[in-house]
Formats: structure tokens, sequence, C-alpha cells
């Protein structure tokens, strides 16, 4: 079956992202024509947010988000707040601890990812999280915060007891090029242990293509790939992985339903 008979959705890209092959236009023009037909366009502070937003103003299947990246996080949450009451944006993020990079200090972190829990709480919106050798933090900082009705831990790149606690949490797990990668075997066990109706599939384009595509520049079309891996890795029809995976990616950003 050719992808482009299936319905995708790409739930964490950057398509305003200078670097987006073909420019935000025409990665959404290539991602339709491999069945990619909504696409979710991430903020990591003001100036992309902002890119992010008039992107999604101009195309009536791209969705914006409004976040402060934990390598963002020293230019402080109050720099986002007023775009978070643009019409239409779909969620907070992406927001979260990245101990891996450390560009912005920890506790600095950590206060961001704070507050944007709060908000995504004040503004009832669904809260997209980055985290990256940082799991027992981000797990006491939603903890301490109240974990949002609608969250998503994108790019996940956990293993088995990491996807749990997320389940545990009512967290839905968004897997990427990763988890096509020879050496993710623990994302790749979380793919299998994750119920249909708690996994989404992203690209996060332009970073980590997925195999067959690695080292080439990512884009939102290559989304297949990911659920093409992950039926085959669950041995079950591509299908049910973009009807589950779209279904899912609608409920949790209700705002694209």
């Amino acid at each position: 079956m050719s992808p482009n008979q299936l319905d995708w959705i790409d739930s964490h890209c950057h398509i305003h992202d200078e670097r987006i092959p073909d420019g935000p236009d025409g990665a959404v023009t290539a991602a339709a024509e491999m069945g990619v037909n909504t696409l979710v366009t991430v903020g990591c502070d003001r100036k992309t947010s902002l890119a992010a937003i008039d992107v999604a103003s101009r195309h009536a299947n791209v969705f914006a988000t409004v976040g402060l990246h934990p390598h963002d996080a020293v230019n402080h949450v109050d720099t986002i707040v007023d775009l978070l009451d643009t019409p239409g944006i779909v969620a907070v993020g992406e927001a979260g601890l990245d101990y891996y990079y450390e560009h912005s200090e920890r506790y600095v972190q950590r206060v961001a990812f704070a507050a944007q829990i709060q908000l995504a709480h004040e503004h009832k919106l669904p809260l997209v999280i980055h985290t990256r050798e940082a799991w027992a933090d981000t797990f006491e900082i939603l903890d301490a915060e109240g974990v949002p009705e609608h969250t998503i831990f994108h790019c996940f790149t956990g293993g088995a007891d990491e996807a749990r606690q997320c389940l545990n949490r009512g967290a839905v797990l968004s897997f990427s090029g990763i988890v096509t990668f020879p050496s993710a075997a623990d994302v790749q066990e979380a793919a299998q242990l994750c119920p249909l109706d708690s996994m989404l599939v992203e690209t996060d384009s332009p970073y980590l293509a997925p195999v067959p595509q690695r080292g080439k520049k990512n884009r939102p079309a290559w989304v297949p790939h990911v659920g093409q891996f992950i039926a085959d890795l669950r041995d079950v029809p591509v299908r049910s992985i973009a009807t589950h995976t779209a279904a899912n990616t609608r409920r949790v950003l209700p705002a694209i339903a």
C-alpha cells in the first residue's frame, strides 16, 4: 500500500525553520503528497513561536504551538506569555528539561518548565514536553505542578521504564525517526509496549531523519517511514498505526480536530 493512501499527522515538526527542505510552503505540499495531511509546527522561543504562528496562518492544515525550549529557558517565560492568546494555538511547548546540552542552567530550565506547566493549566491547553537525560526531575516537576489533561512526551527517547512512568501519568508518547535507528533498542522496546491509543508519530524535522533517509535534513513527508517501522516492529498493518496515531493526535490536541 502506498503511503498516500493513508492519513498521517506529523504531531511535531519545525517547518518554520529556515533549514526545512523546500521551505515551509514546499514542505506542506510535499507532505500532502505522501498522505501527511496535518502538521503541528512547534515554537521554541518567541521568534520561532511567531514564525510557527505565521506559517499556520497561511495553511489550514498547519497548527502552531507556543513554547520556550529548555535550551532557551534563559530568555524567561514572560517573553512568550502574550503569544498564548493568539487564536488557534494548539499547545504550550515544547517545554521541559535538557541536561545533555545544558544551554541554560538546570535551575533556570526547571523554573521555565514549571511555569509552562502552569500556563498550560491556566490556558486549558495541552503540554508538549522535551526531556533529555532529565527524567527524574521531569517527573518530579510534573507531579508537583500537576500533569495537564493532555500531555505529550515528544521525540520519546526513554526505554520501557520511562514509558510506563509517562503512561501512568496519563501522557502519550510521540515517536520520531529515532525509533528507526539501529542503536535505539530502548526506544523500540517502548514503542512495542506503548498502547496504540497512547501513541503519536512525528518527524521533529528538520532534525532526526528516519532510516532510510538518515543523514539528510528531515521533512514532514517522511513521517510514514516512522509509522511503517513501528508497524513492522509490532507486526500490525501500517494502516492501524496511521489511523490510531492520527486519531490520538486529534484527541490530545483538540484544537486541530
